[in-house]
């Protein structure tokens, strides 16, 4: 554990393979990202205001399963640059970048909602 906050681990470029345990946690993760894919899938499909943040969840999904499973085969077959372990560090920074932008996107949608149902109330009483 001490060795995870040196550079020497994250920028080696013949880096060892993960671990049993490494390999179990990353297959899980890819597997919490299939089953957000259906589940935003599902909801996707159906009208609604929230229906953009859904999809763009489903693609958000898609392309980190595309992408985590290259990195695990990478790393499962050593390729020398290309299973370098800051791969890894890119790639959970730019997945929780997306998450933080699809989020605010979110809340701004649903400030307008709260805006389009206040001016809707407002015009029930206007002739």
């Amino acid at each position: 554990m001490n060795h995870l906050f040196t550079l020497s681990y994250w920028f080696d470029l013949q880096p060892e393979s993960l671990t049993p345990l490494g390999q179990q946690i990353f297959i899980g993760f890819l597997v919490l990202l299939v089953i957000l894919a259906v589940i935003s899938f599902a909801i996707k499909i159906r009208k609604g205001i929230y229906r953009g943040f859904f999809k763009r969840l489903y693609a958000f999904s898609l392309t980190n399963i595309a992408v985590g499973l290259l990195i695990f085969f990478l790393n499962y077959e050593s390729v020398p640059f290309l299973a370098a372990r800051f791969w890894i560090a890119i790639w959970f920074l730019a997945m929780l970048a997306r998450l933080i932008f699809m989020f605010i996107t979110l809340r701004i949608t649903s400030v307008h909602k709260k805006e389009r149902e206040q001016e809707e109330e407002r015009k029930k009483y206007l002739p």
